[in-house]
């Protein structure tokens, strides 16, 4: 589930709000996500030049107290990591690399000298392009045909990697602008600087982007090497008509519109995972939801990279939208669809708010069809052994089934740090067989920590526990011996 700051669009709900009530909003979030089965959440902590932690390179975020750059007095970063990670759910840092500014009159539009003192752009004015220029929608941004710039967003970018455990960094689609009509993006004199050896100045673009992210996928692993990069780009890459690789669709092309060539990243293997916005019904004439999931799984095949989709959750009963999101199983139908592609590993709901909403009941029927169990993240990445835990304990209480266990090796010579736990229960007291944990049919909880207390336990029944352990890449161990109850 992405959780959106920009604008307040879903935490915090309204700039100026105290701590008490931003950690209890978020823990609303939380409990949400947790409600729903779901196993990550990605927050927007970065977005346009500013933070969400202490930063020594930018600007506190306006949409924690309403004024760039006042210090909130609180780190909300380190409650956002370890509160997630309290419930077990992945944290991903959604930062937005280059945009550094909102339209006004909610934002600084186009004008430098509405940016706090501390902003990078106002330091670095020759680093800042306004577009499009005379016009509501005007934005700063920084130019990503600068080199320095280039390294200074990364710079940004690692302060939170380095100083927080988080367990991912995350990209949406926004890179170069969207175009505006009749506007070019002002980077004609950074062409002609650094652009020699280019055809075109779209090329030089797409190596500009490029070289971001192989630059930054780079640094992310060599200081964490087990926190994850992706990107949810928009979801076409290209139309068949303007390249026979692209997709069977009409709509607007990333490669072209944001200088974004995500079908290279995942081929050159730069990100770790990709989530294409794939926000469109089945059966929509110019971006078919059924064509493009064959697509992107057709693209991540054969590499390393993982494969999510973003669903348009905020479409659902939206005025103005097709029928098709009228329809109560509408994102449903999706999910059911992506099971024919084994490449798709899960999807990512467009956003927290809309989630909330749970319009004609689709959420619900979502949950009821496709998550009712707990799930793992896929596993990713290289693996060392991961040694089975032993439970320690196991008995009835007023609460439920009391479970303890412990691990039996833990980041010891060939075995991996052991992270989090799963909880698997059958009926009976049986020996489980390979089969019974093979899915997650009969998985009641993943934790951190070494106790559960099973509160769907009913009196008088017996079951039969097991428990596994998971490194931080979700690889999974063999399950403990058995406790009977």
């Amino acid at each position: 589930m992405w959780i959106a700051s920009v604008v307040n669009i879903d935490w915090p709900s309204a700039p100026g709000r105290s701590e008490a009530e931003l950690k209890a909003e978020y823990d609303g979030w939380l409990d949400l996500a947790e409600s729903l089965n779901y196993n990550a959440v990605i927050v927007q902590v970065r977005p346009h030049a500013d933070a969400f932690w202490p930063s020594p390179l930018e600007p506190w975020s306006q949409y924690l107290t309403g004024v760039a750059g006042q210090d909130p007095g609180w780190d909300p970063l380190s409650y956002l990591v370890s509160e997630a990670h309290a419930r077990n759910l992945e944290f991903h840092a959604w930062f937005n690399p280059y945009r550094a500014s909102m339209p006004a009159p909610g934002g600084a539009g186009t004008d430098l000298s509405k940016l706090p003192a501390d902003s990078p752009l106002a330091r670095h004015p020759d680093w800042a392009v306004a577009y499009p220029v005379n016009n509501a929608a005007g934005r700063l941004y920084f130019n990503p045909g600068i080199p320095a710039v280039r390294e200074f967003v990364q710079d940004a970018i690692m302060d939170a990697v380095t100083k927080y455990d988080i367990d991912g960094v995350h990209f949406d689609d926004y890179f170069y602008p969207y175009p505006a009509a009749g506007q070019d993006f002002g980077d004609e004199a950074t062409f002609a600087q650094y652009g020699g050896g280019f055809a075109t100045k779209g090329d030089w673009r797409r190596d500009n982007i490029d070289q971001l992210v192989r630059s930054l996928d780079g640094r992310i692993h060599a200081a964490k090497p087990w926190v994850r990069f992706g990107v949810s780009p928009f979801g076409i890459w290209r139309n068949k008509a303007a390249d026979p690789l692209g997709s069977d669709t009409n709509g607007t092309q990333s490669y072209d519109a944001n200088f974004a060539d995500t079908r290279k990243w995942v081929k050159e293997g730069w990100i770790d995972y990709i989530v294409p916005q794939v926000y469109w019904n089945i059966g929509f004439a110019v971006a078919d939801y059924a064509k493009l999931v064959p697509w992107w799984a057709d693209v991540v095949a054969g590499t390393d990279v993982q494969l999510y989709i973003g669903q348009a959750d905020y479409k659902v009963a939206a005025a103005g939208q097709p029928a098709a999101w009228f329809d109560p199983d509408a994102l449903s139908k999706h999910l059911t669809f992506n099971r024919q592609y084994p490449q798709v590993l899960g999807d990512v709901h467009f956003s927290a708010v809309q989630v909330r909403a749970n319009r004609l009941n689709s959420e619900t029927i979502l949950a009821a069809e496709h998550h009712s169990r707990p799930a793992f993240p896929p596993a990713w990445g290289p693996a060392k052994p991961v040694a089975f835990p032993v439970l320690t304990g196991a008995r009835r209480t007023t609460s439920g089934a009391e479970l303890r266990w412990r691990p039996t090796v833990s980041g010891t010579g060939p075995f991996a740090d052991v992270t989090s736990y799963g909880v698997y229960r059958l009926d009976g007291t049986t020996a489980p067989r390979a089969c019974d944990l093979a899915d997650a049919s009969h998985l009641i909880a993943t934790v951190r920590g070494t106790a559960y207390t099973d509160p769907t336990a009913e009196p008088g029944r017996h079951y039969t526990y097991v428990v596994t352990a998971l490194d931080r890449r979700w690889h999974e161990s063999a399950p403990s011996p058995p406790r009977w109850i």
